[in-house]
């Protein structure tokens, strides 16, 4: 029996080409998710909206104005999969709710071992780590190094609008 390969999406963004291993093995529920929503073409044009240079870059929910695009249901936190989060891999964004993950993602661009699960509180749940850049990282530091200000609400919000233009399954 053959050993099911993890899928493989190629992310187009405003900046360049990111392409992203999901482990499915270990996050079923957040991959399942994710890629709900890339088949739905959830994601294109939407925006990375919060860049914070020495943590993270966060996209999947907002358009170019700010406005929140319309989410499926929360899902399971997945944080106790014992994946850590570290420099290149991808997240899911949630709310101070454990199980509150809908589209939004984030891309560590450093090792953030506070955000790996700790306990079963809340606060030390964590958040589930799905995927890895394998390609592409030169394009998430150049995202992480644009200048961000304040926009409708927001902080960390990039003054040039970083564009999520597609996001694709490999076949």
């Amino acid at each position: 029996m053959t050993e099911e390969k993890n899928p493989v999406v190629v992310m187009e963004t405003s900046m360049g080409t990111v392409k992203i291993e999901l482990f499915k093995d270990k996050a079923p529920i957040s991959v399942r998710n994710f890629l709900s929503y890339v088949k739905d073409a959830y994601y294109d044009g939407t925006i990375f909206h919060r860049v914070i240079k020495n943590f993270m870059v966060q996209g999947g929910g907002l358009d170019e104005n700010m406005q929140p695009k319309k989410t499926k249901f929360a899902i399971k936190n997945e944080a106790t999969n014992g994946l850590k989060n570290v420099r290149g891999t991808l997240a899911m964004a949630r709310t101070a709710v454990v199980d509150s993950a809908t589209s939004q993602f984030f891309i560590n661009v450093v090792d953030n071992a506070f955000l790996d699960h700790a306990g079963k509180t809340p606060d030390r749940f964590g958040y589930a780590v799905f995927g890895q850049v394998i390609e592409g990282m030169d394009v998430v530091d150049a995202i992480r190094d644009v200048k961000t200000g304040n926009k409708a609400g927001h902080q960390d919000v990039p003054v040039e609008p970083v564009f999520i233009n597609s996001v694709k399954l490999v076949e």
